[in-house]
């Protein structure tokens, strides 16, 4: 029988390398592959990485979900140990906060090419 092992989540962007350098500064994470449409992050401790593909066809999605717009296909959680300072750090490094906020614990954001991503705590 064949091993199947997860590797990696890919992202979808009009400019993958952009996107990449977001999440690099905001995770710390290194660049393990870098091409001019395809961009690979991975983690210092090892494990799945974040890919980045440049898609010239790409439509942000909108989150919520509304009627007749580009759904989100999916979003990150990223834990972090403190929800405001790593919000500001986030939105410092280009990302934005949703105007709807579902749990106190969990802060929504956007990242530069529209992908929801939330920061949270554990309690």
């Amino acid at each position: 029988m064949t091993g199947f092992r997860w590797s990696t989540v890919c992202l979808d962007a009009l400019d993958a390398p952009t996107l990449a350098a977001f999440y690099r500064e905001l995770l710390g994470w290194r660049v393990k592959e870098d091409e001019p449409e395809w961009v690979l992050l991975a983690p210092p401790e090892g494990g799945p990485g974040l890919a980045f593909q440049s898609d010239p066809g790409f439509v942000r999605p909108v989150w919520p979900t509304s009627p007749g717009e580009q759904g989100m296909m999916m979003h990150l959680d990223i834990e972090v140990d403190d929800l405001d300072a790593s919000s500001a750090r986030a939105v410092e490094l280009g990302a934005t906060v949703a105007d709807f906020q579902p749990q106190d614990d969990v802060r929504v954001h956007f990242d530069p090419s529209g992908h929801p991503f939330c920061l949270w705590v554990s309690g």
